[in-house]
């Protein structure tokens, strides 16, 4: 695995905390997107299709900083959108880098080369750029719907990499997706000298213009069966080696929507980052006040069947090693054999 120790330590010792205090229920994970704008039109995106009205604001330097306050995750992960285009960016990654928050600024890298080069953002052991790669150059740039944006990616990992900032990848796959390919993929990476690798299927917004190519419960387990099988020694994931496992089928999960909450410009976001079903106005009024029974795979909730996806089920996995030794003792092993 490729979180720094640093990393793990912190966010180790803030679970035990919420354990000790018996609190069933804490964020890991804010999920802080400052705006809905972006520089493509991917057609697995549920994010993109506000009206134009929306789509030209954005929350405040002090909305984002106050959610962040009032959450308390250890880690802030910032989505969009595409947060480069927020014009506030530099100051907000340098406020949560003063706070010592873990923050994993997720972009598709188009303006990336662009942003170092004017000094926008200092190296810290607080802050990863998070590559949207979705696989080698035909698959990402059939899945971000324009060509030429895996090698200015590439371009813009390199540029970070050369300049002492964290760099990992994000990747989220479909339907279709070529499992040998995505070896290839993730050997690539590594030949490129990201961190680490972060994987997740796809969640079927009611919003995105592509509808039929999802992955349903049984294909997920399928295809990371057969890409993550026999991984190579090389490779790095940043994320639990629990929730890979899960992906694969190994591990039975329930979804914990609260361990990844999600701020935006409507407030609040019921009941996490994927279905949208009212707003809280406080981070106090989510948690204690939404009918979280009503979610996941057990509640019968049709919209919750095939989901997988990390910010549902990584907090899950974190959960699990830290509530028990077998679950601990499993991602002890794994993260020093690279095994899955």
């Amino acid at each position: 695995m490729a979180v720094p120790l640093s990393q793990m330590w912190t966010v180790a010792t803030y679970v035990l905390k919420q354990r000790l205090r018996g609190l069933k229920r804490y964020p890991l994970v804010l999920m802080l997107e400052p705006l809905f704008r972006c520089n493509l039109t991917c057609a697995g995106c549920g994010k993109i299709q506000y009206p134009a009205q929306i789509l030209k604001k954005h929350l405040t330097l002090e909305q984002c900083l106050k959610a962040v306050d009032e959450c308390g995750a250890p880690v802030v992960s910032i989505p969009g959108g595409e947060p480069l285009m927020y014009p506030s960016i530099g100051e907000l990654v340098d406020a949560l880098v003063q706070r010592r928050k873990y923050v994993y600024l997720c972009t598709n890298a188009i303006l990336l080369k662009e942003k170092l080069e004017q000094g926008v953002f200092s190296p810290s052991k607080y802050l990863s750029f998070s590559i949207h790669m979705d696989g080698l150059r035909e698959e990402h740039d059939e899945a971000v719907c324009r060509d030429g944006v895996y090698d200015k990616a590439v371009e813009g990992i390199k540029a970070a990499l050369t300049r002492g900032f964290r760099v990992t990848t994000n990747t989220t796959l479909f339907d279709g997706a070529n499992p040998l390919r995505m070896r290839e993929f993730f050997d690539e990476m590594m030949k490129l000298g990201v961190e680490g690798m972060m994987l997740s299927p796809g969640y079927s917004y009611s919003k995105a213009p592509d509808q039929e190519h999802f992955l349903r419960r049984s294909k997920t387990h399928e295809l990371f069966s057969r890409m993550l099988s026999n991984p190579r020694e090389h490779w790095k994931f940043n994320q639990s080696p629990l929730f890979l496992q899960f992906l694969m089928g190994q591990r039975d999960y329930e979804c914990t929507p609260w361990g990844n909450p999600t701020f935006n410009m409507f407030g609040w976001q019921r009941p996490c980052y994927l279905l949208q079903e009212g707003y809280a106005e406080s981070f106090r009024d989510l948690m204690e006040n939404t009918r979280w029974e009503q979610y996941g795979r057990k509640s019968g909730n049709e919209k919750c069947q095939d989901c997988m996806v990390h910010c549902g089920y990584e907090a899950t996995a974190v959960d699990d090693t830290f509530s028990n030794w077998k679950g601990f003792k499993d991602t002890v092993v794994a993260t020093l054999t690279g095994k899955l």
